[in-house]
């Protein structure tokens, strides 16, 4: 605590007295009232709000038609779908089980490289849109229906050279399509690959050119056919009737598939011919259904 010092008398200040506060000054009225912040009119701010709104929905419904359309087929879009090539539409395909402990035909167990699947089974079905051919249906056919298919002057030799082989079966499918390609399909199995090699053998002249089919008297090669499209362990050789040729054109195959030998045929009347994509698709599904 601080002394205090006594004054001298004569210059005593008596003891100090509390004076009340100053009483302060009033606040200076506002020279004018405040003027409160402006608020956008009511119509103002509905649209900017329905506007944000529109633009949140389109911006919405751009990203759902962006992520819809990347997770659609090309073929699926309205204006890029792509144009077709020519194909046929065939159905998926698939193997039929084979019977209980048999090998598949070119495993090395299968030294004789036989088809132990029902042949039947292993015949291309029909495309969409195709006319059945009643007589060949799927099933089993005769050798006279399979030799009628080439000139007559070959008919009685192939007819002879089955006979005194080991042939087994014939199965057949044919159809038309709406274009007016007609098509056959014909395996031939025999009880062994030796057998089969041997007949594909007599299908050919020493010129490597097949034996005419009826109809299709000059034959060239098919240069728009790829030979490493076919299926493994299997031999492919393909054929087109050259030009000019006659009321039809007629394209024809050979696949030699183990124990069996495949002709493929497509023939068609007028001068447009016969397509090589659906031939060729043909020829391919056929020969994959074999290896």
């Amino acid at each position: 605590m601080t002394e205090q010092t006594a004054a001298p008398a004569d210059t005593a200040v008596p003891a100090a007295v509390p004076f009340p506060p100053a009483p302060q000054d009033p606040p200076a009225p506002p020279a004018h009232d405040p003027v409160p912040a402006a608020r956008p009119p009511r119509r103002v701010l509905r649209t900017v709000l329905r506007w944000t709104a529109a633009v949140l929905v389109m911006g919405g419904l751009g990203a759902g038609t962006v992520a819809g359309i990347t997770s659609m087929k090309r073929t699926d879009v309205p204006g890029l779908a792509t144009k077709s090539d020519g194909r046929w539409d065939y159905p998926v395909l698939s193997l039929p089980a084979l019977p209980a402990d048999a090998p598949r035909p070119y495993s090395d167990s299968n030294t004789a490289e036989v088809h132990h699947a029902d042949l039947r089974r292993l015949l291309l079905p029909a495309p969409a849109g195709a006319t059945a051919d009643k007589e060949l249906d799927g099933g089993w056919t005769d050798v006279a229906r399979f030799v009628s298919e080439y000139g007559k002057d070959d008919r009685a030799a192939l007819t002879q050279h089955l006979k005194d082989s080991a042939l087994r079966h014939i199965a057949a499918r044919g159809w038309t399509m709406p274009d007016g390609t007609s098509s056959r399909v014909y395996l031939l199995q025999f009880n062994s690959v030796a057998y089969s090699t041997a007949f594909e053998g007599e299908l050919f002249d020493s010129d490597s050119l097949p034996r005419a089919l009826a109809g299709a008297p000059e034959l060239d090669f098919d240069g728009d056919w790829a030979s490493d499209a076919r299926a493994e362990y299997t031999t492919v050789r393909a054929f087109s009737e050259a030009r000019p040729y006659g009321a039809e054109q007629v394209r024809h195959a050979y696949v030699l598939a183990g124990d069996t030998v495949a002709l493929v045929v497509h023939s068609r009347k007028g001068r447009a011919g016969t397509e090589a994509v659906p031939f060729h698709q043909t020829l391919v599904l056929q020969n994959q259904l074999l290896g």
